[in-house]
């Protein structure tokens, strides 16, 4: 069963769904000292039940893998759409394999993060996809435009934004690593940054 863990709610409650028992807890209990209200679920059956008791949810944040079931995040992820839920998905996973990310990104999730991770690396993706997503959007949109990227820059700095890294990009763009490090570089170069977080600032402090 789903269960919640206590806290001040920061304007809904967060959903997250990670089948092993001790980084479950150990999450709850981050995400509950930072203020928020979480629900707990360790399978696709059980998020969807804590879909169905709660008034809602702020963020969806799930493994993609759930015990045995390999693709059980991007289950949930299609779940949680087609229930016509608008909150943003985070999709935690240590296989990114091509065929995934797609998927994921053409469901709808909001970012792709990787383990390992700390809590602080999720509790800050936490707090930039559950901003006001018109404002966050039209930030986005400003700080790439401020930048004067290429269209194919353009494209590669949303990828980033999403948390995909240079591998996962060049096999979606058909393009090589090298050439997708390279158009990295010139988009890092544009923007006055050396770094991805760099970059994330950038683009979400502007």
């Amino acid at each position: 069963m789903s269960a919640q863990s206590g806290g001040t709610s920061k304007n809904g409650a967060l959903l997250l769904v990670e089948d092993d028992d001790d980084a479950r807890a150990s999450l709850g209990r981050s995400l509950t000292k930072a203020g928020y209200s979480v629900l707990l679920a360790a399978s696709v059956e059980e998020a969807e039940e804590a879909l169905n008791e709660a008034s809602f949810v702020q963020a969806v944040v799930t493994d993609v893998v759930l015990g045995s079931d390999a693709e059980g995040g991007l289950r949930l992820l299609s779940s949680v759409r087609s229930r016509g839920v608008g909150a943003p998905v985070i999709l935690i996973t240590a296989f990114a394999a091509l065929d995934n990310v797609k998927r994921a990104l053409n469901s709808g999730a909001s970012f792709l993060l990787e383990k390992p991770f700390r809590a602080a690396e999720l509790l800050e993706v936490i707090e930039r996809v559950t901003e006001d997503r018109p404002g966050v959007l039209y930030a986005i949109d400003r700080a790439l435009a401020e930048a004067g990227l290429t269209e194919k820059e353009l494209q590669i700095a949303r990828y980033l934004l999403k948390g995909l890294r240079s591998a996962e990009i060049a096999e979606l763009e058909q393009n090589s690593d090298k050439t997708v490090r390279q158009h990295i570089t010139k988009i890092y170069a544009k923007c006055g940054v050396t770094s991805r977080a760099e970059f994330f600032h950038y683009v979400f402090a502007n």
